[in-house]
Parts: C-alpha cells; sequence; structure tokens
C-alpha cells in the first residue's frame, strides 16, 4: 500500500494505481478530494481517499489499522486545480479574493497580512520566500492591506525598484509564496511528517518528496542525510567506532530534477527536486 499524502488532483494517484499498486490518497482539500475521487473511480477497489494534513499521516493510517505502508510519495506545494482555480486567490495572474487557504477555515493571507506587524511580516517574507526586498514590501503591504490579488501585486510592484524586478519570475512570486506558506503553515506540516517517517514504512519501503523551493528541498535534504546516517561517534573522529548501523538509505545521492522531455509537458515543473530515501532494516 502506497501513501499519496498530497493527493491533488489524482495524476500520481493514476499513474500507480495503472501499475497495481493500492494507494491511500490523502489531502487537506475538499475540491481536490472531490475531483481526484471522481477521476479514479475506476479503481473503487484499490483506492482510499482520506482528508486530512499528511502530517497527521500516522494518525490517520493507524486509526485505520493501515501501518505501516510500503511507500510514502509527497509532492509538495499547490496543485494545478488549485492554482488555476480563479476563486482561491493563489495566483497572481488572476484577480481573485487574497486566499490562499488550502482548507476552508482559518485566516486568509489578506487577513493575515492585516493582522501581522510590519516587522514580523517582513521575516515572514525573508524566510519563508526568500525576499531580499522582504521590508519595503512588507511596508507596502501593511500601507495597502490589500484584500484582493492583483491590489497585492500593486503594493509589492510599487515596494520594489523597477531595475531589480526578475527577468525569469514575476515580481510578486517570491511574496506569493511566503504568504501562501505562512497561511497553510506548510514548513510545519512537512517537519511533522518527516519526523514520523520510521514509524510509517515497513522494511523496504521508499518515501519520496517533490520539492518546488529550496526551503523544502533543504529540510528533505537534512532529514533524509539524518535518517541515513547511524554513526554516533563524537565529530572529528576519522574512523566510525560506534559500529551502528543505520536504518535508511538514499536513493540517490542528489537531487533528481525533470528531463527535457518532461518539461515540455510540463513546464511547471521546471523547479521540480525529487529525493527519495529507503528503509533497509
Amino acid at each position: 500500500m502506497i501513501v499519496d499524502g498530497t493527493l491533488g488532483g489524482g495524476g500520481h494517484a493514476e499513474a500507480m494505481l495503472a501499475q497495481g499498486a493500492v494507494v491511500v490518497g490523502v489531502d487537506r482539500d475538499p475540491q481536490s478530494l472531490e475531483a481526484a475521487s471522481r477521476r479514479l473511480s475506476s479503481f473503487a477497489d484499490r483506492f482510499v481517499a482520506l482528508r486530512g494534513n499528511y502530517a497527521d499521516a500516522e494518525t490517520l493510517l493507524r486509526d485505520r489499522r493501515l501501518l505501516p505502508v510500503d511507500g510514502i510519495l509527497l509532492d509538495l506545494g499547490i496543485s494545478s486545480i488549485q492554482l488555476d482555480d480563479p476563486r482561491r486567490g493563489f495566483s497572481f495572474q488572476i484577480d481573485a479574493p487574497l486566499d490562499m487557504r488550502i482548507e476552508p477555515h482559518g485566516p486568509t493571507a489578506g487577513e493575515l497580512i492585516a493582522a501581522t506587524d510590519e516587522r514580523s511580516l517582513s521575516r515572514m517574507l525573508w524566510e519563508f520566500g526568500e525576499e531580499r526586498f522582504a521590508r519595503p514590501i512588507a511596508r507596502e503591504l501593511k500601507r495597502a492591506v490589500p484584500q484582493t490579488t492583483f491590489a497585492a501585486v500593486e503594493a509589492i510592484k510599487r515596494a520594489v525598484p523597477r531595475r531589480a524586478w526578475p527577468k525569469k519570475t514575476h515580481v510578486a512570486t517570491r511574496t506569493f509564496q511566503a504568504l501562501r506558506i505562512a497561511v497553510n503553515r506548510e514548513l510545519e506540516s512537512l517537519d511533522r511528517l518527516l519526523d514520523t517517517l520510521p514509524r510509517l514504512l515497513k522494511v523496504g519501503a521508499t518515501a519520496a518528496v517533490i520539492s518546488f523551493h529550496s526551503l523544502e528541498d533543504r529540510r528533505v535534504k537534512q532529514r533524509f542525510r539524518a535518517l541515513a546516517t547511524a554513526c554516533r561517534c563524537p565529530p572529528g573522529l576519522p574512523v566510525c567506532a560506534c559500529g551502528a548501523s543505520s536504518t535508511f538509505k538514499l536513493v540517490s545521492r542528489k537531487a533528481i530534477r525533470p528531463s527535457e522531455s518532461e518539461l515540455k509537458q510540463n513546464p511547471r515543473a521546471r523547479s521540480a527536486r525529487l529525493r527519495a530515501i529507503e528503509r533497509v532494516r
């Protein structure tokens, strides 16, 4: 049994089901669950959809006596269903309420801006978006208190000198990323799931994570390396003396990036990074 922890539109789940796998799809978004369930209705005997945060996979699966599992897949970020829905407010290309919530509860991005002081907002844009103009953008967002995506974009444009606008990406990309991550507490969810991996996977099982920015990829890289390193010797010892053996091994030393043919089929995958780890004992 494989857990697709970020079911989204069901594309990955469909590919695994087509190969004969039993798949449990987990997603926080009720709209995504409904759409994926319709798409995968022909696999009803081998597919189960569960609403919830993948960070709570241990509880969700244990309550249904589904642990341990043969594999876990996470495709982080947001799905095309969410990005392309003008009502959700994830895209700076479509004018919509500044929402960005994956789940239909909690504060929206617009409400978060209004409730957060300028210094904290600036720190949020830097930490979650790695935005070098975090301070002036935070200042302008607090002045404008935007409630629509286009109003937020205009505030960002006013804050960033025109000569400093990125050439390959939209000037609002990093700010929108930071707001989305903060609204949905995405990094916290990722950390929680990574901490529970040893209790989720059976021997021979694999966990694979597709990330789309350095904040996620760095967390996955560091946690996977820690899991694959058993040595408990003091730093600086030239040779391991503790004799410990790891229960995990890295599937590849470096992140796997999409090929040119894959990018032609799906340009949105250009920043994707895949890392995987296997439980070996």
